[in-house]
């Protein structure tokens, strides 16, 4: 009401400070994607600020345009080669055929070594060991030392 008062006839908006309305146009699909491909790890935050785009819009292209969703590395015991895994399967095979012989005196005759327990360090911890991938991509895996 003020501003027909002030002699403002204008229906159109005026514009708002904060701010600006930002669309997802292929090309900022394409430095985002870009962005991804030269660190995996980084954060939607430190896009949006180099992009100068909200974080909201950064997450929608991550997830609904680009398919792509944040995952941490997968712990898996040993990195075996192939002549470590057929050598294992051997051994284990041989242990099964000696409890098939005799069952019951099968744990006196095993002959086992004092265990010594070390403790291990990783650097880096779960959280910083995530990275982004395609929906349909394998998860990375880390292996122990």
């Amino acid at each position: 009401m003020a501003q027909f008062k002030r002699g403002d006839f204008s229906t159109c908006d005026a514009p708002c400070p904060g701010r600006p309305k930002t669309m997802t146009t292929p090309e900022i699909i394409d430095q985002i994607h870009g962005l991804f491909l030269e660190d995996r790890r980084i954060s939607a935050k430190s896009i949006a600020e180099q992009l100068g785009i909200s974080r909201e819009r950064v997450r929608s292209i991550i997830h609904e345009d680009l398919d792509m969703r944040k995952l941490s590395a997968k712990w898996v015991p040993k990195c075996l080669n192939a002549d470590q895994k057929r050598q294992r399967c051997q051994s284990s095979e041989k242990l099964l055929e000696f409890f098939r012989r005799d069952p019951n005196g099968f744990m006196s005759r095993l002959v086992t070594m004092d265990e010594t327990w070390l403790y291990h360090y990783d650097l880096e911890t779960k959280q910083q060991s995530m990275g982004w991938r395609h929906s349909g991509s394998p998860r990375p895996k880390k292996f122990r030392v």
